[in-house]
């Protein structure tokens, strides 16, 4: 369930009171009248089923209630009510399947935004990565695959696309592109002051790597595991399984591909840094494709149950 906190213009509120009361899968509704000062207005509370959650919305904003007033939804850990129950059961679909659009947009906002912390991540994932693909040390890439913070503006970048939300596109894009080169170039200077102290060495990055040697050898499984990888991502991120997104991160080869060519980089290995590029844009592409093409199905489906929906209404 999710609870709605709405700030509404007094002359607005029979108005919104009603778009709420016809919306199936609504429940506990309370106005307080002359609650709000700023901006100043009534207060109306209600709890709704996750999967009439953006219906809701929608409709909420339509009104213009986000400019005239506040719109605030939170998620609810705990609901003992037989009302919120009914509701539940009232509202078509599944919550755990809903997608709340105006909520996925906001969170890719934030994640894709190049920001000191993004890069920061960014970059001592990809020089945790480098470690490991020099030391053939599978523990390392894998930490290092579930620091990166990649998958952020790759979504962002998928959700741009299904919204149509140019500036969304390029805040997500110029967060992606400038993060990897500057955790890259920073990871050449890294691997250039590890070899100066010894702990790097070219034979290390030229030796037997069972374990790590797939990052600069790009191949079908690298997009076919990509594309996986997005959509589970894609998934784990409009739906309530928000665990899922560690194991996406430890699933896709982009930061262990960026270190990897970011070393051989350092040791003058153009083929290595070659191949390694390459396993990155494929994995890169793989996931915005499977991430769009997931949202977009999510965003057929939805429709296919609201017209459904108001068919069985009439």
């Amino acid at each position: 369930m999710l609870h709605l906190r709405l700030i509404v213009p007094s002359d607005r509120t029979d108005q919104v009171v009603g778009v709420i009361e016809k919306t199936v899968g609504t429940t506990h509704l309370v106005v307080v009248p002359g609650a709000c000062r700023d901006p100043a207005g009534d207060l109306v509370l209600c709890d709704v089923a996750r999967e009439a959650g953006d219906g809701l919305i929608a409709e909420l904003r339509a009104l213009g209630l986000d400019r005239s007033g506040a719109i605030t939804v939170e998620e609810i850990g705990l609901s003992l009510s037989a009302r919120a129950e009914q509701a539940e059961k009232d509202a078509p679909g599944e919550g755990a399947d809903a997608v709340l659009w105006e909520q996925l947009q906001d969170a890719t906002h934030e994640e894709s935004t190049l920001s000191v912390t993004y890069v920061a991540f960014l970059t001592l994932a990809t020089m945790i990565a480098a470690c490991g693909v020099v030391l053939d040390n599978a523990i390392l890439v894998v930490g290092a695959m579930a620091v990166g913070p990649e998958f952020g503006p790759l979504a962002g970048i998928c959700t741009a696309l299904v919204r149509r939300r140019p500036r969304l596109a390029m805040r997500s894009l110029t967060a992606l592109v400038v993060g990897f080169a500057a955790a890259m170039a920073l990871t050449v200077l890294f691997s250039l002051l590890m070899d100066a102290t010894g702990l790097f060495t070219d034979g290390m990055l030229h030796g037997e790597r069972p374990n790590t040697g797939f990052v600069y050898a790009p191949d079908w499984f690298s997009f076919v595991v990509g594309l996986l990888a997005g959509a589970a991502g894609t998934l784990s991120l409009t739906s309530a399984k928000s665990g899922a997104l560690v194991g996406v991160a430890i699933s896709v080869t982009t930061v262990p591909a960026a270190a990897n060519a970011a070393v051989a980089l350092a040791y003058g290995d153009l083929g290595q840094t070659r191949g390694s590029a390459e396993q990155l844009l494929l994995n890169l592409l793989a996931i915005v494709l499977a991430g769009t093409l997931t949202l977009l199905a999510q965003k057929s489906f939805w429709g296919w149950q609201r017209r459904r929906t108001r068919r069985a209404g009439t």
